[in-house]
C-alpha cells in the first residue's frame, strides 16, 4: 500500500490494549472459541438451504409467475444476507480457524455476483484501515458526484435533494456492483491511495466468476424457464432491487450517520488518534440488542465491535458489545449507536440532508 497516512497515538491511550485484554479474558473464562459456534453453523445451513430452495423453485416454475416474482424478491434479500452472515466473516478469516473453510465459504461471494479478490482489497485492507477518511476509504464513494458525504467533496445544486433520491440509488447497488463496480475497481490505477497491481490469475478469475454469475442468473433462467424476455427483466430487476436496497441501507447505517466523524489528515497525512480510537469515532452500531437484526445483518449492526475485532466471528459480538462500550466510556471515547433500525435510518436521512447543504 503506497499511502503514507499514519495514525499517531497523541494521547498515548491504552484503550485498545485494555479492551483486547478484556475480550480475550471473556473467551478464556467462558471456554469458547472466537470462531463460529453451533448457532453460527445452524445459521449458515439455514441461509444456504433457503438460497438453493428459492433458486430451484423459481427456475423450475413450481408456482405461478406472480408467486415467482415474490420469491425473486425473497431470493435477492437472501443473497444479501448470505453476504452479510457467511461471506463477510469467511473473507475476514473469522468464521473458522481452518483456512480452507474460510476460502470455501468466501467463494460463495463469487456465486452471488461479487469478486472476492476486489472485496479483500477495498474492504479488508482499505476500508478497515482508513475508515471515513476522504480520499482513502473507497466505501465513501457511494455515488461520486451524485451523493455527497463530506465537506471535502464538491457541492452541486442537486445535492440539496440527496436525502430523497439516495434511497432509490441504493436499490441499484447490486446491479452497479455486479456489472460495473468490480470491473472499475479492478482496472483503475488506484483504489484510494492503494496502487493496483494484480496477479495474472486474478484477471482470469474476475471474468470467469462473473460469467458464472451471469450464467446462473441470466442465461440459465432464459433457457430453462417458459417466460418472455420482459417477464425475465421484471424478475431480475425485482431480485436486484431487493438485494441492492438491503445492501445499501445496512452498509450506510454503520458509518454515514449523524454521530460519526470524517477526520481530515491534512497535508501531513496524519490522523492524531490511535487506530482503535479512530474506529470508535467513525463507526456506529444500530439495534445492538435486537436478535433479529443481528441474525439478518450478520453482526453488521454491531460495526463497532467488528471494526475492532474483525478476526472474531460476529456470532459473539452481542456479548462483546457490553465490554467494548464500558471500556470506551471508561477511556472517554464515544460509543456511537442507534437503538433501532428505524432510528439509524432517520439519522442517516438527517446526515444526507446535512451533507447535501452547501
Amino acid at each position: 500500500m503506497s499511502s503514507t497516512l499514519k495514525f499517531i497515538d497523541k494521547n498515548n491511550s491504552g484503550f485498545f490494549a485494555t479492551v483486547r485484554e478484556r475480550v480475550d479474558q471473556y473467551f478464556e473464562t467462558n471456554g469458547v472459541s472466537k470462531r463460529a459456534n453451533r448457532s453460527m453453523v445452524l445459521k449458515t445451513v439455514t441461509y444456504l438451504l433457503s438460497f438453493v430452495t428459492l433458486y430451484l423453485i423459481i427456475l423450475l416454475e413450481v408456482f405461478p409467475s406472480w408467486v415467482s416474482l415474490l420469491l425473486a424478491i425473497a431470493l435477492g434479500m437472501n443473497m444479501a444476507f448470505i453476504g452479510f452472515n457467511i461471506c463477510h466473516d469467511a473473507l475476514h478469516g473469522s468464521y473458522s480457524s481452518r483456512p480452507w473453510v474460510n476460502s470455501s465459504l468466501g467463494f460463495l461471494f463469487n456465486i452471488i455476483g461479487a469478486n472476492v479478490y476486489v472485496w479483500k482489497i477495498t474492504h479488508n485492507k482499505i476500508h478497515h484501515t482508513y475508515t471515513n477518511i476522504v480520499g482513502h476509504d473507497g466505501d465513501l464513494e457511494v455515488a461520486p458526484g451524485i451523493v455527497r458525504v463530506s465537506p471535502e467533496e464538491k457541492h452541486y445544486p442537486i445535492h440539496r435533494f440527496q436525502h430523497i433520491y439516495a434511497f432509490f440509488l441504493y436499490a441499484l447497488a447490486s446491479i452497479s456492483w455486479f456489472f460495473r463496480k468490480d470491473y472499475k475497481k479492478f482496472f483503475q490505477k488506484r483504489i484510494g491511495k492503494h496502487e493496483n497491481k494484480h496477479p495474472k490469475i486474478e484477471y482470469f478469475n474476475l471474468f470467469f466468476f462473473k460469467l458464472l454469475y451471469y450464467t446462473l442468473f441470466i442465461i440459465l433462467p432464459l433457457i430453462v424457464m417458459d417466460i418472455t424476455w420482459w417477464q425475465f427483466i421484471i424478475g431480475f430487476l425485482a431480485l436486484n432491487f431487493a438485494e441492492g436496497l438491503v445492501l445499501g441501507l445496512v452498509f450506510q447505517l454503520a458509518h454515514l450517520v449523524e454521530q460519526t466523524e470524517f477526520p481530515n489528515p491534512g497535508e501531513a497525512e496524519n490522523i492524531e488518534n490511535a487506530w482503535a480510537e479512530h474506529q470508535m469515532r467513525t463507526t456506529a452500531n444500530f439495534a445492538r440488542k435486537s436478535r433479529l437484526a443481528t441474525f439478518l445483518c450478520g453482526g453488521l449492526n454491531l460495526q463497532v465491535e467488528h471494526h475492532l475485532f474483525p478476526k472474531i466471528c460476529h456470532i459473539h459480538y452481542p456479548e462483546l458489545s457490553g465490554i467494548v462500550k464500558e471500556t470506551a466510556l471508561e477511556y472517554g471515547l464515544p460509543y456511537h449507536e442507534n437503538r433501532s433500525f428505524a432510528s439509524a435510518l432517520k439519522s442517516h436521512y438527517n446526515f444526507l440532508k446535512r451533507a447535501g447543504k452547501k
